[in-house]
């Protein structure tokens, strides 16, 4: 068991990436809370926690094994490298261009496998900070989007169906309230097959199940304000793993040849 209690929500980590044969580009998403099966699109994913548990949320163990730990510390003759160190290591190479672009082929037919890159640190801390960026969006500062107020408009905070300006520059939230200023490098980002900030733009809206007639209302009465600063939080976390991602460090060599685990 991945997420038995609230307690290990607070404590554990799972790292999600397509299942085998998906049809979406490569992707790959830490979460600390139980996703939904089709996570980002209509492919179902797999997930690979930090722990897992008893169904009573005890017993909690390592899902990264001993001799995981004993391959990784014996290639880089480092005693202390931890399984946490891994479980970063393993989120930075997910998301390395060159990983992504050399395995494409294998990583549709496949579960992922890790080679072993000449520096370790290097993407264990790009991983870890790509781990906190990602579980902890809510928590990222917001860009700051310029709230352009349409005359002659009443005051309306509510969202029913967002879109994004021909220019990729604003998004047209409701009547009355544009957000403008998107950078666009935002949009280099991408969840499957959207940036992330298009995902939300296309998500974030009211939309009525047509067998059971549910509405699906993403506004909040108690915080109208809640999906704008959605929007600036993920333009920052978009912008942040770029950065990352691009980094010299975090994009130094990682070739084919590199032993696999």
């Amino acid at each position: 068991i991945i997420f038995p209690t609230p307690q290990s929500e607070t404590e554990n980590r799972a790292i999600c990436v397509p299942g085998i044969g998906g049809r979406t580009r490569y992707w790959s998403l830490c979460t600390r809370s139980i996703p939904s099966l089709s996570v980002v699109s209509i492919d179902a994913n797999q997930c690979f926690p930090l722990f897992v548990y008893d169904q009573d949320g005890s017993h909690r163990r390592d899902n990264i094994t001993d001799w995981a730990l004993d391959k990784f510390r014996g290639h880089y003759r480092d005693q202390s490298i931890t399984k946490l160190d891994i479980f970063g290591y393993v989120y930075a190479v997910l998301h390395h261009p060159t990983f992504r672009d050399y395995y494409a082929s294998n990583l549709r037919r496949e579960l992922p496998r890790i080679p072993l890159a000449p520096e370790f640190a290097i993407f264990a801390a790009a991983g870890t900070r790509l781990v906190d960026l990602h579980v902890n969006y809510d928590e990222q500062a917001e860009f700051q989007l310029e709230q352009s107020e349409k005359v002659g408009q009443r005051f309306d905070l509510r969202c029913s169906r967002m879109r994004i300006s021909g220019d990729r520059t604003s998004i047209i939230y409701n009547n009355f309230l544009t957000l403008k200023g998107i950078p666009p490098e935002s949009y280099e980002y991408f969840v499957g097959n959207l940036p992330a900030v298009e995902w939300v733009v296309r998500q974030f809206r009211v939309s009525t199940d047509r067998n059971s007639g549910i509405v699906n209302d993403p506004n909040r009465e108690d915080d109208p304000q809640y999906i704008m600063r959605l929007i600036g939080k993920v333009i920052t976390v978009s912008m942040e793993t770029n950065k990352i991602v691009r980094s010299e460090e975090h994009t130094s060599e990682l070739q084919s040849h590199h032993e696999l685990v």
